[in-house]
């Protein structure tokens, strides 16, 4: 028995063939795939009353001005304390406790300002607090 010795040449694989092949399946999925629309649905919106939105909830409007004075629903504070605060506030809401107390303040009045009316808001049992803010159009104008 004869047997070789030297140099044997290692097998290669041939990758064009395989490109092909993958090239093929690939064109044959894209041509045979359906693009389908979702399906829409039909949707009745409801229909909002906006004159019945405008009396509920209530708002309680307390504007802060850059030297810290404050004033309730246009009538201005004499007094800056938290308890005439609390009780301007108070007055203004009429007892309800659903009312909304949108703060309104200078860019630059004091931090301390606005956290004098959010702690008269807690002392007058109002909860419900949101700040007033203009758009970036608004403030160049």
């Amino acid at each position: 028995m004869h047997f070789r010795h030297g140099s044997r040449d290692e097998p290669e694989i041939n990758l064009i063939p395989f490109i092909d092949v993958l090239l093929v399946v690939l064109i044959f999925l894209m041509l045979s795939t359906t693009y389908s629309k979702f399906t829409e649905m039909q949707l009745r919106l409801p229909v909002a009353d906006v004159e019945a939105q405008r009396d509920y909830p209530k708002e309680v409007i307390v504007a802060v001005s850059a030297d810290g004075r404050y004033s309730i629903n246009k009538n201005v504070l004499p007094d800056r304390s938290v308890e005439a605060v609390a009780a301007a506030l108070a007055a203004a809401a009429g007892g309800a406790r659903d009312n909304v107390v949108i703060i309104s303040a200078d860019a630059s009045a004091a931090h301390q300002s606005v956290i004098t009316v959010m702690e008269a808001a807690r002392r007058a049992g109002l909860v419900q607090i949101t700040f007033a803010t203009q758009s970036a159009a608004q403030a160049g104008r």
